[in-house]
């Protein structure tokens, strides 16, 4: 890709060290202790559908409905007793804030997650149950973080980023350590893309296991600030987020994922609001799993993709499960089920 990075994302991004696949090994030992792999099932029905061999990662099958919940654990179990009696404060639409209130409470550390009005209540009520203090505030996530970071400064609070926090994403890589491990004939994955965090994962892992693989970025059409900051390598952000797949909602991209992203993602796609209710149904008919959102957008970028990866051994990776029964049923009826 032709053209330089601009310099705010240099700037920003070299405040916070990359994560090294030394590190990521080092999560891997870590994560260990506390959850277990993950699944990644061969479909055939899938495959012959996209001429491809498809093989899906499963991170909804992980104790909180989501693969976050890997860069949780590593942030708190790296985290110094001097920081432990301030708290955390983060910022979340559901996924993220599940996979710090997880970790918190492995660690003893007290959690509070900002959301936006009108959040995933399945969400809000497993924070909750987790220990965390859940607080709302604004329309979408960019207004929560905003909100989270003011009263990070405020109350003297641990701001945990959930795009710009290294160790959140040596944790979240190991979902892609643990399908090249199994899978090492492996030429293509697909990742959703919300702040970056699982993407930049995956090519830390892929240019250290294997250059060759293609790690794919997936994206909704109606939250596209980080392809189109990928695309024109500066930093772009969007008035609205309006994809109904609340952990794609992202207005503005993290500098630290995206700078990597830029480096090493192989190729982008948006996806559609449409496109992602019919691979929720087809996730749901073909491997019998119940698929968010953003966990429906890897299925939806290799249909769009289809040409391309024909032939190609392929993993998609699921990255959440919590799909609210409201949502399942607007789901099907939209979809005319």
């Amino acid at each position: 890709m032709e053209g330089v990075v601009s310099e705010d994302i240099l700037t920003v991004a070299s405040r916070y060290p990359r994560p090294t696949f030394a590190e990521v090994l080092r999560a891997q030992q870590i994560i260990a202790r506390y959850l277990p792999r993950t699944p990644l099932y061969y479909y055939p029905s899938l495959s012959e559908m996209l001429g491809s061999e498809i093989y899906i990662k499963h991170e909804n099958h992980q104790p909180v409905g989501a693969f976050k919940v890997r860069g949780g654990v590593n942030l708190f179990a790296n985290m110094s007793e001097e920081e432990k009696p301030q708290g955390v404060i983060t910022a979340s639409t559901g996924n993220h804030g599940q996979s710090i209130a997880y970790g918190a409470r492995t660690a003893g550390v007290e959690a509070r997650v900002v959301m936006p009005q009108g959040a995933n209540p399945g969400k809000v009520e497993a924070m909750r149950n987790l220990g965390a203090k859940v607080l709302f505030h604004g329309a979408d996530f960019d207004d929560a973080k905003a909100y989270c970071e003011r009263l990070a400064v405020e109350k003297g609070y641990r701001y945990v980023s959930s795009g710009n926090e290294p160790l959140l994403i040596a944790g979240v890589a190991t979902e892609t350590l643990e399908i090249v491990e199994e899978l090492p004939e492996v030429e293509a994955i697909l990742v959703p893309i919300g702040g970056g965090s699982g993407a930049a994962g995956a090519c830390i892992v892929a240019q250290a296991v294997n250059p060759r693989i293609e790690v794919i970025g997936v994206q909704a059409e109606k939250a596209p600030s980080v392809y189109l900051s990928w695309k024109e390598r500066r930093r772009v952000t969007t008035e609205k987020a309006e994809t109904f797949a609340e952990g794609l909602q992202t207005r503005a991209p993290f500098e630290l994922p995206l700078a990597i992203l830029i480096d090493y993602l192989s190729d982008f796609v948006l996806v559609n609001e449409e496109e992602l209710r019919r691979s929720i149904l087809l996730l749901l008919e073909k491997t019998h799993n119940l698929a968010e959102g953003g966990g429906a957008a890897a299925l939806a970028g290799a249909i769009k993709l289809k040409d391309r990866l024909r032939g190609k051994t392929v993993a998609l990776i699921l990255s959440g499960g919590n799909l609210s029964t409201e949502k399942l049923r607007w789901v099907l009826t939209e979809t005319g089920v």
